[in-house]
């Protein structure tokens, strides 16, 4: 039963500003009693850590320098001993509904499942082209994915995001935590090890986060870059699932197509922003090669490169 379930609410956290308070106002709404409550700070110089104290969050704090995608939530999973259900957010994401939390963790009813997503909506104010990518990658019906789903599937099969993500932590834990090896991807890097290991994925449309970006050309370069190095760094995951490429032209088609029927202003905005993705990605192949100090400017993950 669900409501035997002990869950813990873990976040990492830096200057979260004017969104955090908003953030913690919808996790204080929840209906699904949260057992621990924790942050890890990684070096906050505005008012982030009194705000978790006053919501009754848990404080752990670690230098900016030792902030690592992976890591710092492991170390989050790590502090949620007696924990069935580790539950992962960011601090700009905003639960959209008191049920957010009681939905994702409904998913856990199936004995299997061992890693659930929720869907991302675009916050109010988003435009065009954040809006598309939400819809795309987060639709709204929920599903269950298994190994068998692969051949079907391919690479989309391990998505996740810790965005806004839970995860059975006995099962986490056996099958070797969050990577702290590499640049991003932490979340499918599990993903991907639950799925092999006979474990289920569930995508739950019906617990949301308002969680979007609007991100420039030169950003979505640098976060194209590091996608690219996450697959280099990771290249297990294209042998055993397949290449992304046919997912990433899917995305192209369906952006643009929205973007003419939408809002044809942003046309030259989406040509320019697949041109920087292309670039981003097919430079970070190269990553090995090119100099320490260049790859901090080319990577929107810049602490990452010691």
């Amino acid at each position: 039963m669900i409501n035997d379930l002990k869950v813990s609410l873990l976040i990492p956290t830096l200057n979260a500003g004017d969104d955090w308070l908003v953030a913690l106002k919808s996790i204080n709404e929840q209906s699904f009693p949260i057992y621990k409550k924790i942050i890890i700070d990684s070096g906050s110089t505005d008012t982030t850590v009194e705000l978790a104290r006053s919501f009754d969050f848990k404080v752990s704090t670690i230098q900016k320098k030792d902030f690592n995608h992976g890591a710092t939530r492991q170390l989050l999973v790590n502090l949620s001993d007696n924990i069935d259900i580790c539950i992962l957010l960011t601090q700009d994401a905003i639960l959209a509904s008191p049920d957010s939390i009681y939905n994702i963790i409904k998913a856990f009813d199936d004995p299997q499942v061992s890693v659930a997503y929720g869907r991302q909506l675009p916050h109010k104010n988003a435009k065009s082209l954040e809006t598309h990518a939400r819809l795309f990658n987060y639709p709204d019906k929920s599903e269950i994915v298994s190994i068998n789903d692969v051949e079907q599937k391919g690479f989309k099969a391990f998505f996740c995001s810790n965005s806004f993500s839970a995860y059975r932590r006995k099962t986490l834990l056996e099958t070797g935590g969050f990577p702290s090896d590499s640049i991003m991807g932490e979340d499918a890097i599990v993903a991907a090890k639950m799925l092999t290991a006979g474990y289920k994925k569930a995508y739950v449309a019906e617990a949301a986060v308002y969680h979007s970006h609007s991100y420039t050309l030169l950003e979505e370069y640098r976060r194209y870059f590091d996608t690219r190095v996450f697959h280099e760094q990771n290249i297990w995951l294209i042998n055993d699932f397949g290449k992304p490429t046919g997912e990433g032209l899917k995305f192209i088609k369906s952006e643009l197509k929205y973007v003419l029927k939408n809002d044809k202003l942003r046309l030259f905005k989406s040509v320019g922003s697949v041109f920087a993705k292309w670039l981003g990605y097919n430079s970070g192949r190269f990553f090995k090669s090119i100099p320490l100090a260049l790859k901090k400017k080319l990577s929107m993950h810049s602490f990452y490169w010691k």
